[in-house]
């Protein structure tokens, strides 16, 4: 039996190829937490080039790049403005609220995953003691897989701009979106004062987010970093993947996208299956209650890992191929025409 597994829980799970290995053993390293990291330094300066901000810090994870960003643009009392599907407000337990003593708005998600102006518009706090002040507009793209419109996110950051607010993106999956869009990364996040980029979904690093702003907000995102405890010693070969992936694994999101496209296809044939059509990587299908133990049983015994739910997300990235959707289309067809 082979240890391989087809794996779609989500891109996280990719594993570092043996080019980014190599570049990872060989990468000079010093102590970042001083700043003298040749290799971290490199991939900040790399990033805020490429998304074309000012600077750019490198931080364990995208929850932290995320939770600084948002230490760093609010204080004590103020809130954020927030989809209540969003990443920042759903699933990152709370950090803001917890550390940052910062209040989260949410807003009600659009289908399409942006929020309704009018609905951002509502909750902007007047200059009164009775409110927490509003300070910031925090959108997510790709959400849920899909990727915001291009004129949606020019008039809701120039709204939030024209209303005072700051505004930050939390783009986990920013380079699928670029892909999908077929514009620059630095296309993709104009109008956001910052960015919070992940290395290590789509792009295949095995560690590691980027938060890219103003040099200023970068310089107060590195108190934040160490408070958090963020502060790395020799992180280079960490910033090594990081920039392994920025420079081989961005454009090549695109076959992850063809193969949930292909997967979506096959699935959509069978009966009784309501599939999604991806826009990017990520495939819903809503799974008979039913038949939800039964078909998590037949993946497994063909080696397919799936977080099953009612609404199951199956996810592609660099580590699955086409073949492997095919499999994995195949398992689904077989247990449901039994």
């Amino acid at each position: 039996m082979t240890d391989f597994w087809i794996d779609l829980r989500s891109d996280t799970v990719t594993k570092p190829s043996a080019a980014m290995r190599d570049m990872m053993q060989s990468a000079p390293v010093g102590d970042d937490v001083y700043g003298d990291d040749p290799t971290v330094n490199l991939l900040q300066d790399t990033a805020a080039n490429l998304f074309g901000y000012e600077a750019a810090l490198f931080a364990p994870s995208g929850t932290q790049t995320n939770l600084i960003a948002l230490l760093a643009h609010c204080g004590r009392g103020d809130e954020y403005l927030v989809g209540q599907e969003a990443h920042t407000y759903r699933y990152e337990g709370g950090g803001a609220a917890v550390l940052g003593s910062i209040q989260p708005q949410p807003i009600a998600n659009q289908p399409d995953g942006s929020l309704a102006l009018a609905d951002i518009a509502g909750q902007i706090k007047p200059d009164d003691v009775h409110f927490a002040r509003t300070r910031l507009l925090a959108l997510e793209n790709t959400i849920g897989g899909r990727v915001l419109p291009r004129d949606y996110v020019a008039q809701a950051t120039g709204f939030a701009h024209q209303q005072g607010l700051a505004t930050h993106l939390d783009g986990a999956r920013i380079c699928n979106a670029a892909v999908r869009q077929g514009v620059s990364l630095r296309e993709a996040v104009a109008g956001f004062d910052s960015v919070s980029v992940c290395l290590s979904k789509g792009l295949g690093a095995p560690v590691g987010s980027i938060l890219c702003g103003s040099r200023a907000l970068v310089e107060q995102g590195k108190r934040w970093r160490k408070m958090l405890g963020g502060g790395m010693r020799q992180a280079g070969m960490l910033a090594a993947a990081g920039l392994y992936a920025l420079r081989h694994n961005v454009q090549r999101l695109a076959d992850d996208h063809d193969n949930a496209a292909f997967l979506a296809g096959e699935l959509a044939k069978i009966p009784g299956l309501s599939v999604s059509t991806p826009q990017t990587n990520i495939v819903y299908v809503d799974v008979p209650r039913d038949a939800m133990n039964g078909l998590a049983d037949a993946l497994a015994a063909q080696h397919i890992r799936v977080a099953m739910a009612p609404r199951l997300r199956l996810v592609t990235h660099l580590d699955v191929t086409r073949a492997d959707m095919a499999t994995t289309a195949q398992v689904f067809a077989h247990y449901f025409k039994d």
